[in-house]
């Protein structure tokens, strides 16, 4: 269901389960295995794409329909949601930059998986959105949380309140994805992005990310943990080369 592959500083994560990558059990613990092997490979650049029609179509709904019916499908619907939870959590914490790209349809836990990265690449063809509401659910994987994080409340309601799926270009207009392109420049835009971040320092990155995440947190000093990266990053053979480079450079 799922390929990883290793090119340099940069891996991609392909998802492929036909015919929509449909989100279930099975589809989370591979997930999970791609991830644990990624926090041991530690690559720079994580790119997350598909293989199939659309990105990812969210929760298997035949999965979803025949919870309501069971005698315990509302404990089961909660804790098949905690690992969903769990995963892009992971996702989210990983100690590498993640790029979702996204082509075709991303929505509901689809779209969920996408927020859990850093950046965001859609196409006009793009089809994005957290529509739970029209099938009686809620964005529960972390979307109504991550996507208010990133875009603000307004757009969060207007999406998810709203019921509204937006295509690539509209996503970056609204600060959801970072970039939109054509279906056809994707390759080649990924291939510039991927060039230019695998290039940075890995543990420049890394830290950066965790001051970041600081943001999110108030009980975290965001100031007080800039203040202390270089502790770390000062004694990293990886800073001392890009220094060395630049200044060699400069010549």
């Amino acid at each position: 269901m799922i390929r990883l592959e290793f090119s340099g500083a940069v891996a991609t994560v392909t998802l492929s389960r036909p015919p929509v990558n449909a989100i279930d059990p099975a589809f989370v613990e591979a997930l999970n295995a791609t991830f644990y092997e990624l926090e041991a490979r530690a690559p720079t650049l994580v790119v997350i794409r598909s293989d199939q029609k659309c990105f990812c179509a969210g929760a298997d709904l035949t999965l979803i329909r025949g919870l309501f019916s069971a005698p315990d499908g509302v404990e089961v619907m909660v804790a098949y949601v905690k690992t969903l939870h769990a995963v892009f959590d992971r996702i989210e914490a990983l100690p590498a930059v993640t790029l979702a790209a996204i082509d075709g349809a991303a929505l509901g836990g689809g779209f969920e998986l996408a927020l859990a990265c850093d950046l965001r690449i859609a196409t006009s063809r793009a089809k994005i959105g957290l529509p739970e509401a029209r099938v009686g659910m809620i964005p529960g994987a972390g979307g109504t949380q991550r996507l208010t994080r990133l875009a603000g409340p307004g757009v969060s309601a207007r999406l998810i309140l709203g019921g509204e799926v937006v295509d690539g270009r509209e996503a970056a207009r609204l600060g959801v994805a970072q970039w939109a392109c054509e279906q056809g420049e994707l390759d080649d835009k990924i291939k510039e992005i991927a060039d230019r971040i695998s290039a940075l320092s890995r543990g420049a990155l890394v830290a950066a990310k965790d001051c970041i995440a600081a943001w999110f947190d108030p009980a975290v000093d965001g100031f007080a943990r800039e203040i202390e990266k270089p502790r770390t990053i000062m004694r990293s053979e990886e800073a001392k080369r890009f220094v060395d480079a630049f200044f060699a450079r400069s010549k």
